[in-house]
């Protein structure tokens, strides 16, 4: 019964737009669709920015000045770092220079010399 439904149902959509038309005018729906959500969340997203950032007292404007700000302190962060970096090898140079003076201490006298 089900194959006599399917062969009725394919014969009367003979005059009807191919399958690949239809899935074509599909598709394209789905994508306008798809592209309609994300300018909405893009605008969403936008406006949530906008929002925090102007409770924490940054306006539009002063997006320069953030951003000069925010550059100022990843130098400052970079340089504080290599500074520990310094701070570390020079601490280990003096310890193994510290450990080889008393190396060298101690043979002399074990030598007598």
């Amino acid at each position: 019964m089900l194959l006599l439904r399917q062969a009725w149902f394919r014969e009367r959509c003979k005059d009807h737009q191919p399958d690949d038309e239809i899935r074509a005018i599909v598709a394209e729906t789905l994508a306008e669709q798809h592209r309609v959500q994300l300018e909405s969340i893009d605008a969403f997203v936008l406006k949530a920015v906008a929002s925090v950032l102007t409770s924490f007292g940054i306006e539009h404007d002063d997006r320069k000045e953030l951003r000069a700000d925010l550059q100022h302190v990843r130098r400052w962060r970079k340089s504080v770092e290599q500074a520990q970096s310094y701070t570390f090898k020079a601490v280990i140079t003096v310890i193994a220079t510290g450990l080889m003076g008393a190396v060298l201490l101690g043979v002399r006298v074990v030598l007598g010399k």
